[in-house]
């Protein structure tokens, strides 16, 4: 059985949930797999945008609701994923998905995550985005227990200033 250990960050403005994630990122690795989830409007793509930032990524970074995933490059490659339009595992067998998700070449963020979490790897980190009100987020980071995630950083974090 897998065990995770849950960091509660609470988020009060676009800002801080990019500059969490952008902190995030200088702590990834190539092979990493975050699994976003949460409703509509919850922050994903604002925090990805964020982690792009962390990475080194130049341009825009927008959701790939129409085309599942867009690819940029940083330090490391980012694959940005989005589930919600997927009706089935089969399309995302078909567009060779897990491919990049058990790849070492860049990190992995998939939006809608929770939808085929199935297809992921054991070793990913759910984060979970639910609203407070119209600016704040509750953002929950699950990290496994084992398997990665030693860095000092991912124990210390809290956003609750």
């Amino acid at each position: 059985m897998e065990r995770w250990h849950t960091i509660v960050v609470i988020s009060r403005s676009l800002e801080e949930t990019q500059d969490l994630a952008e902190e995030l990122a200088r702590h990834l690795v190539g092979g990493d797999v975050l699994a976003l989830v949460g409703e509509l409007g919850s922050g994903k793509t604002s925090f990805v945008q964020g982690l792009a930032r962390g990475l080194g990524v130049k341009g825009y970074v927008r959701s790939p609701s129409f085309t599942i995933i867009n690819e940029y490059q940083g330090r490391v490659p980012l694959y940005h994923f989005d589930f919600y339009r997927v009706e089935s595992l089969d399309e995302i067998y078909e567009l060779g998905c897990e491919e990049y998700f058990y790849s070492e070449k860049g990190v992995c963020v998939i939006e809608w995550a929770e939808k085929f979490i199935e297809i992921l790897p054991a070793r990913h980190l759910r984060i979970e985005f639910s609203w407070i009100d119209p600016l704040s987020r509750e953002i929950n980071l699950f990290l496994p227990e084992e398997g990665g995630y030693e860095d000092p950083w991912f124990r210390n974090i809290h956003g609750d200033s």
